[in-house]
């Protein structure tokens, strides 16, 4: 299945203003990203745990663990974004993480991607006029109906109640999807991966994949989530 590319999106690059990472709109403007706005408004509570977190494994192991997952998750989305692009994805070759990586792409490919009937484009720009921006993973029909989509690799599964934040993120994407393209999406899927392990034999386990979607009333308690953490963060700058 290709891209179809029902919508003329338009790359956005990203700069920097007082320090701060901004996206440069189509019409000119510097505007926070979703992800900027999401980090700024989180709660005193989960500041708080993060922090105790990085005390508890120490700071030096808590860095090489957050950048160790993230380029796993670099790896893993550039697998998928080429195996949308072109229907096929490559082979991981010797690195162990990018064989991780691979591992973790295919599972979401033969999972989660196989409910697309359509795609419309990945990592893709969007932005609500004037007010914020922000680059999601995939925009097209998923179960027959319009939706955004994230990739997330998780060290540990997660439960649906600790990711608020993603399917905030999702709903953010689809109200600037909707403004500037006059869809309708009310639907946010999020394809989770946990990283396999090595076995003794040195074969990989099977990674673990997990799937949550939100839609419908749901979908807009999300939505209404999002408009009140860019009031605070708006706020914050006055």
């Amino acid at each position: 299945m290709s891209i179809t590319n029902k919508f003329p999106y338009k790359e956005m690059s990203k700069v920097s203003v007082d320090g701060k990472r901004r996206y440069l709109t189509p019409d000119g403007l510097k505007v926070p990203s979703v992800t900027t706005i999401l980090d700024a408004t989180k709660s005193e509570e989960s500041k708080q745990a993060l922090a105790n977190w990085r005390k508890n494994v120490g700071y030096a192991k808590a860095a090489a663990i957050t950048t160790e997952a993230a380029g796993r998750g670099t790896r893993m989305h550039k697998w998928i974004e080429d195996y949308i692009k072109v229907d096929k994805i490559g082979d991981p070759g010797s690195n162990p993480y990018s064989q991780q990586s691979h591992l973790m792409a295919t599972q979401i490919i033969e999972k989660g991607l196989v409910n697309c009937n359509e795609y419309w484009g990945t990592e893709v720009s969007l932005h609500f006029p004037e007010v914020y921006a922000g680059t999601t993973d995939l925009c097209g029909i998923h179960g027959g109906a319009e939706a955004i989509m994230d990739h997330k690799q998780s060290n540990k599964p997660k439960k649906r109640e600790w990711i608020d934040d993603y399917f905030v993120q999702t709903a953010a994407y689809a109200i600037a999807h909707n403004e500037v393209f006059n869809t309708k999406i009310r639907k946010g899927v999020i394809f989770m991966c946990v990283p396999p392990e090595r076995n003794a034999d040195n074969t990989w386990s099977v990674p673990q994949y997990l799937e949550f979607i939100v839609e419908g009333n749901e979908f807009d308690k999300y939505e209404n989530m999002w408009w009140k953490r860019l009031e605070a963060y708006y706020s914050q700058l006055v």
